[in-house]
């Protein structure tokens, strides 16, 4: 019979504080601490997509993207992010 483990709401609430960053960590050292298979954490591959904006949007986009020094496309990483981790 498996046992059935709970957590304490305080407990939920840090894990849910927790960045992607944080929360790899604390894989990765309970996978050490428990004899696991090591793995080196890696950059995240880049993929291409396409995706369709309209032609307006996208050109504002750019524009406010170069004149506060970034490239457009790093912005929209940024923003993907930051959404991402509600940040």
């Amino acid at each position: 019979m498996k046992t059935v483990q709970y957590f304490t709401p305080e407990y939920l609430e840090h894990c849910r504080q927790m960045t992607p960053d944080q929360i790899i960590r604390f894989v990765e050292d309970f996978r050490r601490m428990h004899g696991g298979p090591q793995r080196t954490i890696k950059p995240a591959k880049s993929r291409l997509i396409s995706l369709k904006v309209p032609e307006d949007l996208l050109e504002a986009f750019r524009t406010k993207a170069r004149l506060s020094g970034r490239p457009y496309q790093s912005q929209i990483k940024d923003l993907m992010k930051s959404w991402v981790t509600g940040n």
